[in-house]
């Protein structure tokens, strides 16, 4: 076997709780490498047409890369894919932390889960064994608070991903979290993992991973981490992370607000970047190998919480819904990871109920009393509870925006943010054509990660229509949705 490859999958099926080694193939490894391009293939070569996303019969896809496990920078992503129960297609998304090295370490590429468990289970995965641990002691928890006893029962070197209640409850956009604030899978992985009754994998892993140069190895990462650290704006970045890119957002007239019908926030300095990292930041935090720590770990004035801050959900709960205080954005921020929900999809969807209920599609006997307007983080949080467990309004809510504006009918469809039923990331693209192609064409819908097109498109002009600049977008979803999908690192 090549060196970075541990030459296994794991398959596990929840319905018989059996599970099997397979070999990992030359012919898997030379045309698809690993991560997003292992997902493809065994979604595409195993899934029958039109299954419904919530059967057994779906599945869901582990996948590491060469680079997985190694000190290679930045190299601590792991890709989750499924057929998406929010846009009915194939839905992934990348997680950070430390699952991705502990599944390598524990001897496989990729695991595949398949069938569903006749109760509340978790997965303790090491290289000897797998072990179908009963989840009802956890099942109802918050990911958050499960994250916490798996910890506390199998130690704090083991790699998680957990669901919330909105896992459970099949919210379609619920996500799976790792270390107490790290989400993946924006399509709806956590749905998929409600579906089959799978509360969480813990994984505990020691193996080597293969190098076939170890020295060559451990030059090229000098080099790497030097040349990053010598990057002018590497301070800001390990102080702010994504976050600094709320000033920059406004600064360039592309930031979500009042559910995208602006693009600009008056009080975007009370939730920015600067703000957050002289008066709420007090831990950095990282990913496995990672030279630049983007993990904003914040405590908020207010409740007191710790909460994982980045741009997207700042945005998404700030100025998309109206809100200019950190520690209401925060609290909301915490509680979006508690329930195991995508904070993006959720802003959108909240954002969307807001307005329509500004222009008459939704009333108070549909919102249990509850006059929705912009600004009011106490009305969002009950909007979130509401989504969560599926309760009123919330039911059509845990649907996504998509959904909804068939359901509302009208003109509803007009202001329901998303690309083929994924909602738009925090990134207004009214005037930013490129990055609005960039949506369009994205292979999972609406999200940045294939291709963030936006910067560089302010530099050549907005108004530029060109061969060059779409051949350029191309480009960079080659690069972003694929190269580094494939070897799942970061961006």
């Amino acid at each position: 076997m090549y060196g970075g490859w541990m030459g296994k999958i794991l398959r596990i099926n929840l319905s018989s709780r059996k599970y099997r080694e397979e070999k990992l193939s030359e012919e898997l490894i030379r045309n698809y490498i690993g991560g997003r391009g292992f997902a493809v293939k065994i979604l595409w070569s195993e899934l029958k047409p039109k299954i419904n996303p919530l059967s057994p019969e779906n599945k869901v896809i582990l996948a590491t890369g060469p680079l997985s496990g190694t000190f290679s920078p930045s190299s601590g992503k792991l890709v989750v894919a499924t057929k998406s129960p929010l846009t009915k297609g194939y839905g992934d998304g990348n997680i950070g932390g430390h699952i991705s090295s502990s599944i390598k370490m524990c001897g496989y590429d990729a695991i595949i889960i398949e069938g569903k468990s006749n109760k509340p289970v978790y997965l303790y995965i090491t290289p000897n064994s797998v072990e179908f641990k009963n989840a009802d002691h956890i099942w109802g928890k918050g990911a958050i608070e499960t994250d916490h006893i798996l910890r506390k029962d199998h130690g704090n070197s083991i790699g998680t991903l957990v669901i919330g209640p909105g896992g459970e409850n099949l919210v379609k956009y619920a996500v799976v979290i790792t270390e107490y604030g790290r989400a993946g899978g924006r399509p709806g992985i956590g749905c998929v993992f409600g579906s089959k009754k799978l509360k969480a994998i813990v994984t505990e892993g020691w193996l080597d991973i293969p190098v076939v140069n170890l020295e060559k190895l451990i030059n090229i990462t000098r080099k790497a981490v030097d040349f990053l650290k010598k990057q002018s704006n590497y301070d800001k970045w390990v102080s702010q992370g994504t976050m600094a890119a709320i000033e920059w957002s406004q600064e360039n007239a592309v930031l979500p607000t009042y559910n995208f019908q602006e693009n600009v926030f008056e009080k975007y300095r009370e939730i920015g970047g600067e703000t957050m990292s002289k008066l709420y930041k007090i831990i950095r935090k990282a990913c496995f190998s990672c030279p630049m720590p983007c993990g904003n770990i914040v405590r908020d004035k207010k409740y007191k919480i710790w909460s994982e801050l980045d741009y997207e959900n700042v945005a998404m709960f700030g100025p998309n819904l109206g809100i200019d205080n950190m520690d209401e954005i925060s609290r909301l921020n915490y509680m979006a990871d508690e329930y195991g929900i995508d904070a993006i999809s959720l802003g959108n969807v909240i954002g969307f109920v807001i307005e329509a209920f500004k222009k008459g599609y939704i009333d108070e006997t549909m919102t249990n009393g509850l006059k929705l307007k912009f600004g009011d983080p106490d009305i969002v949080f009950e909007l979130m509870k509401m989504v969560t467990y599926r309760k009123g309004i919330g039911d059509l809510m845990a649907e996504g925006t998509r959904t909804m504006a068939e359901k509302l009918g009208g003109d509803t469809y007009k202001f329901a943010m998303n690309v083929k039923g994924l909602e738009i990331t925090a990134y207004d693209s009214h005037s930013a054509p490129g990055m609005a192609l960039a949506y369009g064409t994205s292979p999972i819908g609406a999200h940045h990660k294939d291709a963030w097109f936006i910067a560089w498109e302010l530099k050549i002009g907005r108004d530029v229509v060109s061969r060059e600049k779409v051949e350029k977008l191309v480009l960079m979803q080659r690069i972003r949705g694929g190269l580094f999908e494939i070897l799942t690192v970061c961006r």
